[in-house]
């Protein structure tokens, strides 16, 4: 218990700290939607970049990256350098543009609002059908962060692991409830700022441990599953293509779309760009080296994972072991970070679509309070239905983000570059694309496309969905003279 003290004192530190900020933005958030859901756009560089990159890595940085290098050796690699290109593309590509257009396209504070403000139509048929779209695959994604904070709360206080489930939904729960927008952001920034230290710190000590053996065997082929080059699998090229498609989803994720959406100025947006890749380059080399290097050290001791879901627990396993008591804690609270900033800001988006999109377009005349609350009670909802998937403890948190990040990447990416950059999408399009490209994950998951083809679904699904929006589009009636020249007005601010 004496050598747990300095770990629990530290972690429950970090607690308070996230509750005091959620706890401040309480009353800042009252003032109207777009203040609760995009911080009324006044978000600086600085915290746009933090919040966005703590929000997109979740605690698949921590645990589902490390265990895939630890398990696939330099294979992993290809999933960073996937998810480096995407976010460097993300930020080049979209991220002026989509503050630009939502502003231009009747002040849109969703996705699916935007997209239909972006069409010019009162028929809201493709705001519904994103927002439920929303609602499924953020069902997943939310299921993987409370599984990765009940494995947190098990190795660390020994709690049950579904005991753990409802400690670790209710803490999330209470301060995204208090401060929306402003308050997930601001933590989500200063949760960047832990995470990227406690990532870091890892690898450099578990170095440290090697023996010049052990090293040596680091770069050796037969001592990792595989070189980055070379896979002693039959699916080589499909391994690296489906690493490197992770990069596809960037485009497609409401979660940091709406942090795009809400920065000061787009002004901005170069400055945020230079913080997040520097971000997003150390942190994934550091995931990657952890699982590198935790093979040899771990192969060591005799003690193996032989599972994905099992080797997830890599990271926690050296937090706890390799640390001093007080940084042990410092470096748990990194993955709870990691975990909480994610999975409140996808909490939120929902409840934005729930609202905004649904609720609010059936009952017009709702006041404000009362479709916050809906937001909350929302909230509330999915929060129980993510619970019920992350019931098992042998749940895998790479399994769940796959899925999520493919059904984004299929159903929304494909349609949020083109609303960007062509203006002769149509509504048709768009609503071909979401449908067909979110059906086509579904299916490819059902029936372990993966295993069969040796693409992960995400790569066929987007190209088939951007295939479908194209050709649609040039088959119907060309946008209205006025969408044309909303279009040029935003492309040109």
């Amino acid at each position: 218990m004496e050598d747990k003290l300095g770990i629990y004192i530290s972690f429950f530190a970090y607690m308070a700290a996230l509750l005091t900020i959620g706890a401040y933005f309480y009353k800042k958030s009252k003032t109207g939607m777009s203040s609760y859901f995009l911080g009324g756009r006044e978000m600086g560089p600085w915290v746009t970049a933090l919040s966005a990159q703590a929000s997109d890595m979740s605690a698949w940085l921590f645990m589902s990256l490390p265990a895939a290098a630890y398990l696939f050796g330099y294979q992993a690699c290809w999933i960073a350098i996937g998810l480096t290109i995407g976010t460097y593309l993300n930020w080049k590509i979209i991220a002026k543009r989509i503050r630009n257009f939502t502003f231009c396209f009747g002040d849109s504070i969703t996705v699916p609002e935007y997209l239909q403000n972006r069409f010019q139509t009162k028929a809201p048929a493709i705001r519904y059908i994103c927002s439920v779209t929303v609602l499924i695959f953020f069902l997943l994604y939310v299921a993987s962060g409370f599984s990765a904070e009940s494995k947190l709360f098990e190795e660390l206080f020994g709690m049950n692991y579904r005991v753990a489930l409802f400690v670790s939904a209710l803490t999330i729960l209470v301060y995204t409830f208090l401060g929306g927008f402003l308050a997930v952001s601001w933590t989500d920034a200063f949760q960047s700022v832990l995470q990227f230290f406690t990532i870091l710190i890892v690898p450099i000590i578990l170095f440290g441990k090697l023996s010049p053996v052990d090293i040596a065997h680091v770069s050796s082929t037969d001592f990792v599953f595989s070189t980055l080059f070379s896979s002693q699998t039959d699916n080589f090229y499909g391994e690296i293509i489906s690493g490197l498609g992770w990069g596809l989803g960037y485009f497609g994720m409401p979660h940091i779309l709406v942090r795009f959406m809400a920065v000061r100025s787009g002004n901005d947006i170069r400055r945020s760009r230079r913080i997040a890749m520097v971000w997003v380059l150390l942190s994934l080399s550091a995931a990657v080296t952890i699982g590198i290097l935790g093979k040899p050290y771990l192969d060591a001791q005799g003690f193996v994972y032989e599972t994905q879901a099992a080797a997830e627990r890599i990271y926690l396993k050296f937090a706890s072991e390799l640390f001093f008591s007080w940084m042990g804690g410092i470096l748990l609270s990194g993955i709870l970070a990691a975990i909480m900033s994610t999975v409140s800001s996808q909490l939120l988006v929902v409840g934005s679509a729930m609202v905004n999109d649904i609720y609010l377009a059936v009952f017009k005349n709702t006041s404000e309070k009362k479709a916050v609350l809906f937001s909350r009670v929302s909230i509330f909802l999915v929060t129980g239905i993510g619970i019920l998937l992350a019931w098992f403890p042998d749940s895998s948190v790479m399994g769940f983000v796959s899925y999520a990040w493919a059904g984004f990447g299929a159903t929304f990416s494909p349609v949020i570059l083109l609303s960007l950059l062509w203006k002769r999408l149509t509504i048709s399009g768009a609503l071909s694309g979401i449908i067909l490209g979110g059906i086509s994950v579904i299916l490819w998951e059902s029936f372990d496309l993966h295993a069969i083809t040796g693409f992960s679904a995400i790569v066929p699904c987007f190209f088939f969905s951007f295939i479908v929006v194209v050709i649609v589009s040039l088959c119907s009636r060309k946008p209205s003279q006025k969408i044309v020249e909303c279009f040029e007005k935003a492309t040109n601010m």
